[in-house]
């Protein structure tokens, strides 16, 4: 049996950096894992530790005309640093990257979504921000707290990003896909 196909998207913050470990984690739990980067991820994205991890590179922008599709449909995705701009983006239905684009297709699909937002104390008060939130719940997202897990994420206090990614526990992420594939 085919081990259930996981798409991993990372956006521009700290996190990022410990994609390997997020990978790695989701593999050893039983997931095939394809990493897909927003474009504000490729400073912080070790590509070729990635590759060593999964077998592929991260895809960071759409396939070129006449270049073949994945031939796995992922069953559910996770988005881990979700920043700031890329929820309000996806909440918009907004789709100008390859990362976007596959954000807003599982959603629209209603595939299990899981999001770890990395937002700091003050863009989390921004009013769009809670409604981007909400079109998340919307569809069915299941949230994962940076700081402990849980499903009721709360923003970083600016500046304290460094402390945050050595704290973050990968194993959150896959715990939280089990259940969202009932698993």
């Amino acid at each position: 049996m085919t081990e259930p196909a996981v798409s991993l998207v990372v956006c521009g913050a700290p996190l990022t950096s410990r994609t390997p470990d997020l990978a790695a984690s989701l593999i050893t739990s039983g997931y095939q894992v394809s990493v897909i980067a927003t474009p504000a991820a490729s400073d912080w994205l070790d590509a070729d530790a990635v590759e060593a991890v999964t077998g592929a590179a991260p895809r960071l922008a759409f396939r070129a005309p006449g270049s073949a599709k994945s031939d796995v449909d992922p069953m559910a995705m996770v988005v881990c640093p979700a920043t700031f701009n890329t929820v309000n983006k996806v909440a918009a239905g907004a789709a100008d990257s390859y990362a976007l684009s596959s954000i807003c297709s599982a959603m629209g699909a209603r595939l299990p979504l899981v999001v770890a937002p990395m937002v700091n104390n003050k863009l989390w008060g921004h009013p769009a921000w809670s409604t981007s939130l909400d079109v998340l719940r919307s569809v069915g997202a299941t949230f994962v707290d940076l700081h402990t897990g849980d499903h009721r994420p709360v923003a970083v206090e600016s500046g304290t990003g460094p402390q945050v990614v050595e704290r973050f526990d990968p194993r959150w992420l896959a715990t939280a896909v089990a259940a969202a594939l009932n698993r």
